[in-house]
């Protein structure tokens, strides 16, 4: 069994950075459903702005919001307007098609990768 990427979202830019929240990172069901990604989900993310790299676990946002919304200690690392890579794997033995996605600078689709 290996991890594989399942899912990707690329090019997002963060809309919101919460300190006083609980954690994880709230993601416009739009996207989250695009990419087949899931409440509660773990995640990487990945900070194209400043290198940082975390791991926190999927919030569902409003439905064509473009929200992307780092909370809690995570917004020490990954500020509002930075641009971000948000990935999920999954523990296969299997050969599985990754579903890859370009946004734009608001969050909305562009395009399958």
């Amino acid at each position: 069994m290996r991890w594989i990427l399942r899912s990707k979202i690329h090019k997002a830019t963060v809309t919101e950075a919460n300190l006083d929240y609980i954690g994880s990172i709230v993601i416009d069901e739009e996207l989250v459903k695009k990419v087949g990604l899931r409440s509660g989900e773990k995640v990487l993310v990945v900070d194209n702005t400043n290198g940082a790299r975390l791991e926190t676990y999927v919030v569902i946002g409003k439905k064509s919001s473009g929200a992307i919304c780092i909370n809690g200690a995570a917004t020490h690392l990954i500020k509002t307007g930075d641009e971000i890579i948000i990935m999920g794997f999954e523990l296969t033995d299997k050969l599985i098609k990754a579903k890859n996605i370009l946004v734009d600078k608001n969050n909305k689709f562009v395009k399958f990768l």
